[in-house]
């Protein structure tokens, strides 16, 4: 007999061998039919995998990522053998899981496939799953494995194979189809109920575009053709919502080919919005004590060799610059906090002195691969909302804990409420990505984990997800489509102080190391703004929108109170612009709906004649007839409801 641990800590005793299907039985028939994966002592397995040893198991259902994870990954396979039966002699190369559905990279050859192909590779698919074929996993031999992939002339899984040692090495048959894989399926291809090919890129083997272009299909499948049809209603959403799309509209940013991929451009709109979020971070940067400095946009190329960005990022960043003086080189700024070390260097300190919290809007640069760009998610040159904080041991935790007070605060002001934090840590097999002891590494670690219970948080602990110098608290976001994504961050690091060799004398009077908190609220302002974009459809919080009412004269002669009307709306502080262009009042309406202004001010004959203001909000409301007085306060309270004071 074994003992297997359930997550919520009980114990089942079962015989060696048994699978963890049969585990779900042993607690209901419900769990067992809703079962799709398993994992195993942190190992993904199948759910017929026996069970030979005690250990801890999780079952997993489609509610659970990792269900999903199992249930995109096993449609790769199924779409995969419908594009072999559909395309004979194509090469199969990898098909994972990823967010939201999967993709298979596969060498068409001759052949080129487009969204019109679409319904009838899932129309193949489907017919596949509905034979509802079990997923078998098999253990091969490397010269076995080897031997199939070279008479079917697939040079990719040849390679795959070669990296891989002997006795490590799996092939997952289901129906007529096998391919190489480590495994995590569901236990058959009759789940599948509903299943819609997304798009097709290019891809270039292992990501290097020295090797072959492939064609990456995407996907999703669902085990209900209804939840099919509400994911492809969210992706419309998505589509209106899109922030290039939203950001071109608003005149907020632009792009050139001449200055350059994946470098944007302010315009005015965008500029004014973020100069309004610089200083909303700023004011409550100043009450929590931070200093604000300002550092260069390149660094000698030794600065970041003695950070370790080099070794680490060196191949990400853009080429070195080279200058008339011999063996002098200088590297676009990939990271801030080189920079405030050697601030922090700049003078002596001591322990009361410290903590030393120094801030910066610093604009940074990294070399991403064209097709990786994408608007303003994904860029090449983006400014940070940088902090690093220099502080004793002691009090690392309490500066660990304000620092999470003011990203609340950022993310609460900005409508960011659905969130969970995640402990970023060390992936424990792989300890040549990361930089600094043993040590150090679990003291960083214990000292977030710690911060984070302190304040109450909903947190995971994700592994491998740290920086390479130390953990990190990351803030995953869910925004109004239900989509993850990565936002504000805090890291603690001991490597960084050691590299630099940053001191402050103590109370002992002798030399002592400082500890580094690194954070950024926003993350970077590009991203920041983008998913605020999509998360808000464009209706910013009216604190922050750069036009908050604009006013509409019916006619050339009411021109003259709009801007009267104008001029009050300003002392009120209040940011306002005329529409007196010879257009229909209708028409100007409809054009400031488009561009999300929160208020619309009618002012005619009547409005003159009483000194009052007619306004209608942003969606058709009818507020009716204010003064501007009135009005002022209205979009005060509006304004004090969504900004508080930190």
């Amino acid at each position: 007999m074994i003992d297997i641990t359930l997550p919520d800590g009980a114990v089942k005793k079962v015989p060696e061998g048994t699978t963890p299907m049969e585990v779900a039985k042993s607690i209901s028939e419900g769990l067992a039919r809703n079962v799709i994966s398993a994992k195993f002592n942190d190992t993904t397995v199948e759910t017929v995998t026996p069970l030979k040893e005690s250990g801890t198991l999780t079952l997993y259902t489609w509610k659970d990522d990792e269900g999903k994870k199992a249930f995109w990954h096993s449609t790769s396979h199924v779409v995969a053998q419908a594009l072999e039966e559909l395309y004979p002699g194509i090469k199969l190369t990898i098909g994972p899981a990823i967010e939201n559905g999967f993709y298979y990279d596969v060498d068409f050859g001759d052949e080129t496939i487009s969204e019109k192909d679409f319904p009838k590779i899932e129309k193949k698919a489907l017919e596949i799953a509905r034979g509802k074929h079990d997923y078998i996993m098999r253990s091969v031999s490397k010269a076995d494995a080897l031997s199939y992939y070279k008479e079917q002339g697939n040079e990719y899984k040849v390679e795959l194979i070669e990296n891989l040692d002997d006795g490590t090495i799996t092939f997952c048959d289901h129906s007529t189809f096998t391919d190489l894989c480590r495994g995590g399926h569901i236990p058959n291809t009759g789940t599948i109920k509903a299943i819609k090919l997304l798009s097709v890129a290019g891809a270039y083997w292992r990501g290097d575009e020295k090797n072959t272009q492939l064609t990456r299909v995407y996907g999703i499948s669902f085990p209900k053709q209804k939840e099919l049809t509400e994911y492809l209603q969210l992706l419309e959403e998505a589509k209106k919502r899109d922030h290039r799309k939203l950001g071109k509209e608003l005149e907020l940013f632009t792009f050139s080919q001449k200055v350059g991929q994946g470098l944007p451009l302010w315009l005015p709109n965008g500029a004014a919005l973020r100069e309004r979020l610089e200083q909303f971070l700023k004011k409550a940067q100043k009450k929590a004590g931070y200093e604000m400095v300002v550092t260069p946009h390149i660094g000698q190329k030794e600065l970041y060799v003695t950070s370790g960005h080099y070794a680490k990022y060196g191949e990400d960043s853009f080429q070195p610059i080279h200058t008339p003086k011999e063996d002098e080189e200088f590297l676009l700024k990939p990271m801030n906090c080189p920079h405030h070390c050697e601030i922090y260097n700049s003078q002596p300190f001591s322990y009361k002195d410290l903590p030393k919290r120094y801030a910066e809007f610093g604009t940074v640069y990294r070399y991403e691969q064209s097709g990786e760009l994408h608007g303003l998610t994904r860029v090449r040159g983006f400014t940070q909302d940088d902090a690093h904080i220099f502080c004793t041991t002691e009090q690392l935790n309490d500066e660990f804990k304000n620092v999470i007070d003011l990203t609340l605060y950022v993310l609460n002001s900005l409508g960011f409420d659905n969130f969970t934090a995640q402990v970023s840590v060390r992936d424990l097999d792989n300890p040549d990505k990361y930089i600094g002891n043993t040590d150090d590494w679990e003291k960083a670690e214990q000292a977030i984990i710690n911060a984070a219970e302190e304040k109450g948080l909903n947190y995971v602990v994700e592994s491998g997800e740290a920086a390479f110098y130390g953990p990190k608290l990351d803030f995953m976001i869910k925004d109004a489509l239900g989509r993850n994504w990565q936002l504000g961050t805090i890291q603690v690091d001991y490597n960084l102080p050691k590299r630099f060799d940053l001191t402050y004398k103590g109370s002992d009077n002798e030399l002592h190391r400082p500890v580094m908190i690194h954070r950024a609220p926003f993350g970077s302002m590009e991203r920041f703004v983008a998913l605020l974009l999509e998360h808000t459809g464009g209706n910013f919080p009216l604190w922050l929108i750069p036009t908050q009412a604009i006013v509409l004269p019916v006619s050339e002669k009411h021109e003259k109170y709009a801007e009267k009307v104008l001029n009050s709306l300003e002392n009120h502080e209040i940011r306002a612009l005329i529409d007196n262009r010879n257009e229909t009042v209708g028409k100007k309406i409809r054009e400031a709906e488009l561009k999300k202004i929160p208020f619309m001010i009618i002012v005619g004959e009547q409005e003159e004649a009483s000194a009052s203001l007619s306004v209608r909000r942003h969606g058709g409301e009818d507020l009716g007839s204010l003064s501007v007085d009135t009005f002022s306060d209205l979009v005060t309270t509006e304004i004090n409801s969504t900004l508080k004071s930190f």
